[in-house]
């Protein structure tokens, strides 16, 4: 299988104070352009709302890392990406510095996941398209009634979770450098609302963000002959700030083993959220297997399952998808994947989409 793990290499920090040579920077670039056509058959949209036909969707970014390394040895950079889509969304997405050595590790300040999130690792996927994500939506959505399993970075769509479902807020990350393949991460979030400003601002207007964020990750990623091994943990809180209302959790647990071509992988993954009576906690898994064939063909088997729970007498909230994909490198940087898509979704209220998408993609990496 071609090695597609989430930040289990060694990663870096430190400071010290010899002067900095003359080299100029690197201003270093990237990024990657995902093209997908796909047809599609959903049920369950209501009247006037057809989807069923030739759909489209397109993931791309461009990715600004420029960096300096120092006589000392250290090296700082940044890691600004722009989300490169004609849509109207066009925005920056994480924007962060780094500082980082050999000896020390790494620390990431700015936007930017946790290190809970980015250590965590699942079901191998084949391909361009995730399930293990809401990514599956541009083909098959979701359903949006009360109790629906939407929340982004929540344990219903994904197994990998962020603390009330927060995603790229200011924080500041420390990771370990690599002792035998063994990597941890541990970050912190002033809140959810970002920084001061707006922490005050919606604790003015009677808001619920959450505070004082904290997550852990671990990761440990060896080869042992021929056989290769990754196990990685998380775990997350913050304050809820409401009187009687628990601080809401998240925690997880992934794996793969690769050998003899195939990857085996699993994750599994849960959010409190804090609400009374349990209603929006969630849980979901991955499970899945990959198959890299001698050439240039990978292919891969792969299911999500996750749930809302939405309280007693109230049905849960499901979401249950399957992906069957083959993916060929036609070259450096690119590749064409080949995937067939099945998906449910239900929600609390008795709302309920199934969808079947056959799809195909271009996927372009520099």
């Amino acid at each position: 299988m071609k090695k597609q793990l989430l930040c289990t290499s060694a990663i870096a920090l430190g400071v010290a104070a010899a002067p900095a040579s003359a080299q100029d920077w690197n201003l270093d670039w990237g990024g990657f352009f995902q093209q997908h056509v796909a047809y599609t058959e959903v049920s369950g949209l209501g009247v006037g709302v057809d989807l069923d036909g030739v759909q489209m969707f397109t993931n791309a970014e461009i990715i600004f890392t420029p960096n300096i390394t120092l006589d000392n040895g250290m090296t700082f950079g940044v890691n600004v990406q722009l989300e490169a889509l004609n849509s109207g969304n066009a925005q920056i997405d994480e924007s962060y510095m780094s500082i980082s050595s050999d000896t020390f590790g790494r620390i990431d300040a700015g936007y930017e996941n946790s290190a809970g999130y980015k250590m965590m690792v699942g079901a191998p996927q084949v391909g361009s398209m995730a399930i293990n994500s809401p990514s599956a939506s541009a083909f098959i959505p979701f359903v949006t009634g009360a109790g629906a399993p939407g929340a982004f970075r929540q344990a219903a769509l994904s197994s990998y979770t962020e603390v009330a479902g927060n995603n790229d807020i200011a924080r500041i990350t420390y990771y370990t450098p690599s002792f035998s393949g063994f990597t941890a991460g541990i970050s912190y979030a002033p809140g959810t609302t970002g920084n001061v400003a707006g922490i005050l601002a919606n604790r003015a207007a009677g808001g619920t963000a959450v505070t004082d964020i904290f997550d852990l990750g671990v990761n440990y990623s060896q080869s042992f002959g021929t056989t290769d091994i990754t196990v990685a943990a998380r775990w997350g809180t913050g304050d809820s700030n409401i009187a009687g209302v628990s601080d809401p959790e998240t925690w997880g647990v992934g794996f793969q083993v690769g050998f003899s071509g195939f990857t085996f992988g699993a994750s599994y993954a849960e959010n409190d959220n804090g609400i009374a009576g349990g209603v929006g906690d969630q849980e979901g898994y991955s499970v899945g297997v990959a198959y890299d064939a001698a050439g240039p063909w990978t292919f891969g088997l792969e299911a999500y399952i996750g749930e809302v729970d939405n309280g007693a007498g109230n049905p849960d909230g499901e979401y249950e998808y399957y992906k069957l994909a083959a993916n060929r490198d036609l070259g450096p940087g690119v590749s064409w994947t080949t995937y067939l898509l099945q998906g449910q979704t239900q929600d609390a209220v008795g709302g309920d989409i199934d969808g079947t998408a056959i799809g195909t993609a271009i996927n372009l990496s520099f």
